[in-house]
């Protein structure tokens, strides 16, 4: 939302507060400050109660610069690209309008196919069918692009009546098998960041936590798994025990907000302040607002980004201590 600020040095000019601009482009509040000290980008003013705001254009440039993280560029490549050459670069990236509508019939397509098995209860030619998905795909792009949306289609048919809570579960156990099978393919890694991974007491569904060490791993992060339902004194006990760089938690939207929220917080203020905590899953898209320290990912494509902004971030300060000395 722009309005007209009174900036500190008096001049008037259209702009969007922080608030606004994260509604506006995806970003959170907490990337647009590290971007800012990092950076140098976006330069924000301030307004008579000292409150960040942007200006149109800056807003503008960020909404191109998310988009293309979504498409797997660096933000610290884009950074000092001006704006139309920003846009030149999306143009250029773009997916041909009728490939993509055949690749998104396909999916669909695909999809449908998966619930005609699941109705049947085909445990073998789900499995196959599945299977070659993964192989089109790969073991990334099948996470995000396929098996996120058909999650959500296989919640909505069993809303609805299509399917029982016993076609949910095959589909569960299958889907689960693979990505297992598809992880345990992955050499292990000696990389940062080190991520334990887990749910916390009430939440039970693993899907979402297999996904998201699907895209830890195949960016080359070093993962740690608890499984499920770990209460919030084994967690924080684990990560005293191995060093570890972040905390990632799965949520999905069957587990209450406010519940989500304490538990987070309660996990946040044990844990060591070094030790970064990412909150996961389409649950967070309803928080109305941000937990200090704790990091909302709403998308599975938030990760490669996250994990390059950590990296970054650790060879930074390693810099920068090495200067010192």
């Amino acid at each position: 939302m722009s309005r007209t600020e009174w900036l500190e040095d008096g001049s008037s000019a259209a702009a969007v507060t922080i608030a606004g601009v994260e509604r506006e482009t995806g970003l959170s509040k907490d990337t647009l400050r590290v971007w800012e000290r990092r950076y140098g980008f976006p330069i924000p003013a301030r307004d008579s109660r000292g409150e960040r705001v942007y200006p149109l254009e800056q807003v503008e440039k960020l909404r191109v610069i998310s988009r293309l993280l979504d498409r797997g560029l660096r933000p610290g490549r884009l950074m000092s690209v001006p704006l139309p050459e920003l846009i030149e670069r999306f143009k250029a990236r773009e997916p041909d309008s009728d490939a993509a509508e055949e690749a998104a019939v396909a999916s669909r397509a695909m999809m449908a196919e998966v619930l005609q098995l699941l109705q049947r209860y085909d445990e073998a030619a789900l499995r196959v069918h599945l299977s070659r998905v993964l192989l089109r795909l790969g073991l990334q792009r099948f996470a995000t692009e396929f098996a996120a949306p058909l999650n959500e289609l296989v919640g909505g048919a069993w809303s609805s009546g299509e399917i029982a809570v016993s076609h949910e579960h095959l589909y569960t156990e299958q889907m689960q098998y693979l990505l297992r099978h598809g992880i345990h393919s992955i050499p292990p890694s000696t990389q940062r960041p080190t991520v334990m991974l887990t749910t916390l007491p009430g939440e039970e569904h693993q899907l979402g936590l297999l996904m998201a060490q699907v895209c830890l791993a195949t960016e080359g992060a070093r993962c740690i798994s608890l499984g499920v339902q770990t209460p919030v004194s084994d967690i924080v006990h684990a990560a005293r025990q191995q060093p570890v760089d972040a905390i990632g938690l799965s949520f999905s939207e069957a587990l209450k907000l406010r519940a989500a929220y304490d538990m987070v917080e309660d996990l946040r203020g044990r844990l060591p302040a070094d030790v970064d905590l990412w909150a996961g899953g389409k649950l967070w898209m309803r928080a109305r607002r941000p937990l200090h320290g704790v990091r909302f990912v709403t998308q599975l494509t938030q990760i490669p980004v996250i994990v390059a902004e950590h990296r970054e971030s650790r060879a930074a300060h390693t810099g920068g201590s090495r200067a010192r000395a």
